[in-house]
């Protein structure tokens, strides 16, 4: 059994080992989970002795085949759940990820299993992001940041890479949601901003801050 503690440890390095080709370093680790390098430093002791990471002092940290499967699963629960929470008890977008945080540290795996059949066996998260299947595996989408569509594209979003609840109550305001059309009418050398015809009615303008956290359709 594995704590609370030792799982998000596990679901930060994933994270950010997908960011890099090396190890994952100590202080990235201890920013990523808000702590100190020698907490850090203590747990990946712990987690070595587990065999669920590699470590080494100043090469960085990874995964071993047994904590990638760990951090899958949790990333695999934690997806499952925002898409109940929002699809069958109606919370919004900006709600579900703490919750989601306290629920993908349920152990039984016939619960989730149920779950996925439940719901259907859901591809997407509410986000946008992939969900794995039982065996790990992601489904792969095709998808471009907006700030890569041309102008007078077309596009769908699929989804966003910043999930904070803030961001995603802007998004709302703007009208910008999972599945919603958009059209590049303009693109600003100026900043890189972006004017964008909604789902053919209304345009909103966006920054290139905001733009490069949505994902729309290849």
């Amino acid at each position: 059994m594995h704590s609370y503690t030792e799982e998000n440890y596990l679901k930060a390095i994933y994270r950010l080992s997908n960011k890099t080709d090396k190890g994952v370093s100590t202080n990235s680790i201890a920013e990523r989970m808000e702590t100190k390098a020698s907490s850090v430093t203590d747990m990946l002791k712990k987690l070595s002795e587990k065999k669920l990471i590699n470590y080494k002092k100043y090469q960085g940290v990874t995964l071993t085949k047994k904590g990638k499967q760990v951090a899958v699963s949790i990333i695999r629960k934690h997806r499952l759940w925002e898409y109940f929470l929002v699809e069958h008890l109606n919370f919004n977008w900006d709600q579900v990820h703490p919750v989601a945080e306290e629920l993908e540290h349920i152990k039984s795996e016939l619960l989730i299993e149920r779950l996925d059949e439940f719901l259907n066996y859901p591809k997407y998260d509410p986000h946008g992001d992939p969900i794995p299947d039982k065996e790990g595996n992601f489904p792969i989408p095709s998808r471009i940041k907006l700030t890569e569509m041309s102008k007078g594209q077309k596009s769908v979003i699929l989804g966003v890479m910043e999930n904070a609840a803030s961001f995603l109550q802007y998004l709302d305001k703007l009208g910008l949601n999972i599945g919603t059309e958009v059209k590049v009418v303009e693109k600003h050398n100026f900043d890189n901003s972006i004017d964008l015809l909604i789902n053919n009615k209304q345009t909103v303008h966006v920054s290139h801050e905001v733009a490069r956290n949505i994902f729309v359709s290849n």
